[in-house]
């Protein structure tokens, strides 16, 4: 894909431009830095962004000093081929619905010159292709055209309608045309087998096999039937001869005309209404399916209101809004782009992004997410990504692209399709032809066999029992928040036994506070804090910068907050500098080794927190009360906890104890219960000390942990972790790599996700990354969502396998019985056609009911917070 556009809808001629280019080679540092250097080589060159993970390159550059055919020049230049946007070109066939029409499109573009790379998906009816040079989209829609399909181009992957109109298809011209041709076939059969006296002979036909033939208006009004209801049928099946496909509409139009031909009016005509019939309800089932779809494309607002630079207000289409401008959103509108609030607050309903169903507070300076809905204020955003540029945007299009990626149980029917239709239609010739020639059986009978086995041949229901099960899974996840990138990931989440989980982002909410304050020698907490924060507050340390928000949060006015001089960050350790003529220290308690003595100290109780209330006895040392030893007693107790220990005090005498910890999320604990109880494996893999890595586990109930863990000593285990899953004779098999799944916060984890089975990022929202990297992505800060989530895969291979295994069941029940006379061409299309396409669909629709479960209390607190 690529995309150039100017900065700005209104932007001149010579304004800053963007390119994209796919150049799927460039995916180490090393292959974007070569790329990058050879790009900058060029004048007007203005930003370069190697994104390694997407294998995207987008430059930014002037074009009165160079051009796009000069930077695919110097890319290529570099050693890499680019897929660019002549070469890649996607279009919507709504009317491709079923695997068969698929592989009709297929036929025609592969004998069309200048198209490779096929890719055709029915369950959201987009065909995309890659062609070459000069190779236009005209060429392409007229060989779609000759399958007997329209096409239409699409701009990107969110532009136009994929899925089609939203017009009844029971209001279609099929619809009417099967709709008459079923009133005549009644009537035919009334006259035929009920009201035998009032059907009247037409004419007679005399000689040859057609001896004593009479012609009734029964036989009229069937002939009239196939003619009508049988029409789409038998074009389709010319295109399908055309295109060399052996499909259902080849083999339904061979059967109708077959009918017809041997004498079988009444037969043809049946089988043509209802065939019709079983095509009008696989897409009305398929429709089902693309409206999980459409509810996603339909999130983002057609409108914006502009807030214009004279105060005045103007309405415009969403996707014309550009970076920079201010939008004006009230109560219960939607959001139309991705910001940040300028003015106002409101709580804003972000489900559609991250599926929490509690709303977010908003106030300025927050981000905002195109499609979410502020419930209670008046909001001014301004745009910071374009349209086609937003979260909900890059949602949209990774559930689109999702059904690229076909599973191993899609993999495995496209294959035995391939097979099976073939031997199927050579066994119905074989039982037509070879009775009456072999034993002079019936004609008559052993055709009507033969036509039933060659409607029974076709795999529709087989074929679509997968591709329509994904679809529903990974729509149904992206409404409450998982973005799954495929249908593989969807299946091998179910199968990975084994879940590595990271600790800082992932099981703790990230961001280091305070949790204890145990003021020494006379002073109190606020005093303990002021001193603390007034050193802190010069320090760029993460630990710093949490006792400087909690002094904040604790009201410790920052106009009292003493002066700091000569103020020094002691690498390691901790900052000192001078308060009041004195040198105070704030660090490890390594700091105060030679300073102020810290194993005999007493805690300040006459107004703060009695020294039994803190669980600790008063050390014999000295009569005087709250003696304490600070590095036996209170330090040890803290780490135990999972707490990193500050001290406070001067080169004389301590003057608190400030414990920091990272807090483990509120829902972490039923979220690791969860997935214990549905047979999930959960280790722990983190980089933090062994204390703090027990103390966590032990909290939320994880069992195995590993401490300490470099980067690539995290890869290392999440290989042996691997390796633990492999079978008895030490070989691993082909899905010994999906046994495992990673969850990180998809930045820092960025490795060890790519490395898993499956990568599962916390927090992808707006998040650039993790959208890119991780193969499930869980839009929210919410481990509530990884039970669901295994809970979806789950169900949905249950689903997978419950309609292929019962398709292949249904199909093999009526191929042996259709020689002996059990099955007729009505039990083959009401039963194999029909009803097998609308149960595997209806089946498949159950995935929307699989929801998240949120634990007992947690919305309430966090509606609190």
């Amino acid at each position: 894909m690529s995309d150039t556009t100017p900065s700005s809808p209104d932007a001149p001629p010579d304004a800053s431009r963007s390119l994209e280019l796919r150049v799927p080679d460039m995916d180490c540092p090393s292959c974007a830095g070569k790329v990058t250097n050879s790009v900058e080589r060029l004048e007007g060159i203005d930003a370069i962004d190697a994104r390694v993970t997407s294998g995207r390159l987008v430059v930014e550059f002037d074009p009165t000093r160079t051009d796009e055919d000069e930077i695919r020049e110097r890319v290529r230049a570099a050693g890499y081929e680019i897929v660019g946007a002549a070469s890649e070109l996607t279009f919507s066939v709504p009317d491709m619905d079923c695997a068969s029409c698929a592989n009709k499109v297929e036929n025609a573009l592969e004998g069309t010159a200048g198209v490779s790379e096929i890719e055709t998906r029915p369950a959201s009816g987009r065909v995309t292709v890659s062609v070459a040079d000069g190779t236009g989209s005209e060429t392409v829609v007229e060989a779609i055209g000759s399958a007997g399909y329209d096409a239409t181009p699409m701009d990107d992957g969110t532009d136009g309608e994929p899925m089609g109109d939203d017009e009844p298809i029971w209001k279609s011209r099929r619809a009417v045309t099967t709709g008459v041709g079923a009133a005549l076939l009644g009537l035919g059969m009334l006259l035929e087998f009920v009201f035998s006296s009032a059907n009247p002979a037409l004419f007679s036909l005399v000689g040859g096999d057609l001896v004593d033939r009479t012609y009734h208006l029964s036989t009229a009004l069937f002939l009239l039937t196939a003619a009508i209801a049988g029409a789409p049928i038998l074009r389709n099946g010319y295109y399908s001869a055309r295109n060399r496909s052996l499909d259902i509409d080849f083999l339904m139009g061979v059967g109708i005309l077959a009918s017809v031909a041997a004498h079988h009016p009444f037969e043809g005509a049946m089988l043509a209404v209802l065939f019709s019939v079983a095509e009008l309800l696989e897409r009305f089932s398929m429709d089902r399916a693309r409206d999980s779809l459409r509810e996603l494309m339909d999130l983002s607002p057609d409108t914006a209101t502009v807030k214009r630079e004279d105060g005045g207000e103007e309405t415009v289409p969403a996707e014309d809004l550009a970076v920079g401008d201010v939008v004006v959103v009230r109560p219960g509108e939607k959001i139309p782009a991705d910001g940040v609030v300028l003015e106002g607050e409101s709580a804003v309903d972000q489900s559609p992004i991250t599926g929490e169903s509690v709303p977010a507070d908003k106030t300025a300076g927050d981000e905002v997410y195109a499609g979410t809905i502020p419930e209670s204020g008046y909001l001014e955003v301004e745009v910071v990504s374009e349209a086609d540029d937003s979260t909900i945007a890059r949602i949209v299009r990774m559930v689109e692209d999702a059904e690229r990626e076909k599973t191993q149980r899609e993999r495995f029917v496209d294959r035995f399709a391939s097979v099976y239709t073939p031997i199927v239609v050579t066994l119905a010739v074989a039982i037509a032809v070879a009775p009456p020639l072999l034993a002079g059986a019936s004609w008559n009978t052993w055709f009507l066999r033969g036509l039933t086995l060659l409607v029974i041949a076709c795999p529709c229901a087989f074929v679509i029992s997968t591709p329509v099960s994904v679809v529903s899974g990974i729509t149904s996840a992206a409404r409450n928040g998982v973005l799954i990138k495929g249908g593989r990931y969807l299946e091998a989440v179910g199968e990975s036994d084994v879940l590595a989980v990271d600790k800082t982002g992932t099981l703790t909410e990230g961001d280091l506070s305070v949790t204890d304050v145990i003021p020494l020698e006379g002073a109190d907490e606020d005093d303990v804090l002021r001193r603390a924060g007034a050193l802190e507050r010069r320090s760029e340390h993460p630990i710093g910068q949490a006792i400087v928000d909690y002094a904040e949060e604790r009201g410790v006015a920052t106009d009292d907050e003493p002066d700091v001089t000569a103020f020094e960050a002691l690498t390691g350790k901790g900052v000192r500098g001078e308060i009041d003529g004195a040198t105070h220290y704030v660090g490890k308690p390594d700091l105060f080794d030679g300073l102020a003595d810290l194993e005999h100290t007493h805690a300040t109780t006459d107004g703060g927190v009695a020294l039994a209330e803190m669980g600790y006895d008063s050390s014999p040392q000295c009569e005087r009360e709250g003696c304490l030893d600070v590095l036996a007693d209170v330090v040890p107790d803290l780490e135990a906890e999972g707490k990193t220990v500050v001290i406070v005090g001067t080169e004389d005498r301590p003057l608190g104890v400030i414990a920091v910890a990272d807090r483990v999320r509120p829902e972490a604990k039923w979220a690791v219960s969860k997935l214990q109880d549905q047979g999930v494996r959960v280790v722990m893999l983190t980089g933090d000390n062994e204390g703090t890595a027990r103390a966590i586990a032990e909290e939320v109930g994880i069992d195995e942990y590993h401490a300490e863990l470099l980067p690539d000593e995290k890869l290392e285990w999440i290989r042996r972790l691997e390796g633990e899953t492999e079978g008895d004779d030490g070989e691993t098999d082909g899905d010994a790599e999906a046994t495992v799944a990673m969850v990180g916060d998809g930045i820092n984890d960025a490795p060890a996700l790519a490395t898993a089975g499956v990568g599962i990022a916390m927090g992808a929202a707006g998040t650039d990354t993790a959208l890119e990297t991780a193969d499930v992505a869980l839009m929210s800060d919410d481990l509530t969502r990884l039970p669901y989530l295994y809970e979806l895969s789950h169900t949905a291979t249950g689903v997978i396998r419950q309609n292929i295994w019962a398709s292949l069941a249904v199909k093999a029940a009526l191929a042996a019985g259709t020689p002996f006379g059990f099955v007729t061409v009505i039990h083959a299309v009401v039963i194999g056609d029909m009803g097998m396409s609308l149960g595997v669909t209806g089946n498949a629709m159950r995935l929307a009911n699989v929801e998240p479960e949120t634990p007992e209390g947690l919305e309430r607190r966090r509606g609190d917070q």
